[in-house]
């Protein structure tokens, strides 16, 4: 069986877990956690980042700093996790979803400003499979209507745009370190802050709404509950397993680029015959080698791919069921304009196996076994 994903692993996960527990510090802020938070800054250019819980929780936080009020609005995509418009609906706010582009399944930038009202506060991109949002022309629409801009940057370690690390370009940025991304700690996250102005609110939030990170840093004489907030601090022992996949986080990069190139290159015959659509990566974008997609004729066309690579053993999946059509969707959020792409693109859409322990041997068993459907 050659499954969708395994968990990324490098070898010196148990060390860094037994150096947490042997210093008797497991409960989050400790010496991996800083060091985890350090190396994204660094990495990326941010001005703070701030490991969390889950990317799911990143993205409350960012709602939280936003001071998103019930009633207000936010746009966003569909075709996305449920996470991206959660986050929103915990404060009272709208999810507004517009139509994506077919070519990257992101956001349509064009379809934007239509979209915007006087209730809309925030607007939130979400860089599908690690490859950018078209961000200067968002960034000028979120400029000239006073509005703010999230990146569900999940899926974006290592991806950039212009230049810039996906999850700097916005005022705030949330990243995903679930096990099925590149780098992984089980359940986890970071968020990425912009505005200096913005980290010691985001300190107490993280912190459950208290000044605990000042009074370890000797600026209050004690610490109380200063602001709402939550647990968003994750685990010591969570953030050593991290800490040594961002060690050779260049190695794993590669890796999967590597795997990414190939699979384009193998199913390329497929795509000038007209059989399937693969990835599209815009100018100025540079990807990480999060996944590899292709696109078949129709839903009916994907199910039975499905099915003919899980008989050859091979996992392979679909992703999103767009928000809009899903029942909380309907119940707390509209979708803007015509779907034109979002239901039709996601039902042709397979992702085929990925991860950093794949072999170039098991790519070409899948390309292989992929290109036998039509025979």
């Amino acid at each position: 069986m050659i499954p969708f994903n395994v968990p990324p692993y490098v070898g010196k996960e148990e060390e860094y877990i037994s150096t947490a527990i042997k210093k008797r510090k497991i409960c989050g802020d400790g010496e991996f956690t800083k060091k985890c938070n350090e190396w994204i800054e660094n990495r990326t250019n941010t001005t703070k980042a701030l490991l969390t819980t889950s990317c799911t929780h990143a993205i409350e936080m960012a709602a939280l700093l936003c001071e998103i009020y019930p009633g207000e609005e936010v746009i966003m995509p569909s075709y996305t996790f449920v996470s991206t418009a959660d986050a929103f609906v915990l404060r009272g706010a709208v999810p507004v979803f517009v139509d994506i582009r077919p070519d990257t399944m992101n956001i349509d930038e064009r379809l934007i400003e239509e979209a915007i009202t006087e209730r809309t506060r925030a607007i939130v991109v979400v860089h599908y499979a690690g490859v950018a949002c078209e961000m200067d022309f968002i960034m000028d629409i979120a400029k000239k209507h006073g509005l703010l801009v999230i990146e569900d940057a999940a899926q974006g370690v290592m991806s950039s745009y212009k230049g810039k690390a996906l999850g700097t370009i916005g005022d705030f940025g949330c990243y995903s370190f679930h096990e099925t991304k590149n780098y992984s700690m089980g359940e986890g996250g970071a968020l990425l802050i912009h505005n200096k102005k913005d980290v010691a609110n985001a300190e107490i939030i993280r912190e459950k709404g208290t000044n605990r990170s000042q009074f370890f840093r000797g600026m209050v004489d004690k610490y109380s509950w200063v602001e709402k907030g939550s647990s968003y601090l994750p685990s010591e022992l969570n953030a050593a397993y991290l800490y040594a996949q961002l060690e050779k986080a260049d190695i794993i990069n590669e890796k999967r680029l590597k795997l990414y190139r190939l699979y384009y290159e193998l199913l390329l015959p497929l795509k000038e015959k007209g059989y399937v659509e693969l990835p599209t990566v815009p100018k100025g974008c540079v990807p990480n080698g999060h996944m590899f997609y292709l696109k078949v004729k129709d839903l009916g066309e994907r199910t039975s791919l499905i099915q003919y690579l899980k008989e050859k053993g091979i996992s392979a999946v679909f992703h999103y069921v767009p928000l809009h059509s899903a029942p909380a969707g309907r119940k707390y959020g509209r979708f803007f304009g015509e779907d034109k792409f979002t239901t039709k693109e996601s039902e042709r859409l397979l992702r085929l196996p990925m991860y950093y322990e794949l072999s170039e041997r098991k790519v070409e068993e899948v390309a292989e076994a992929v290109g036998s459907f039509w025979k």
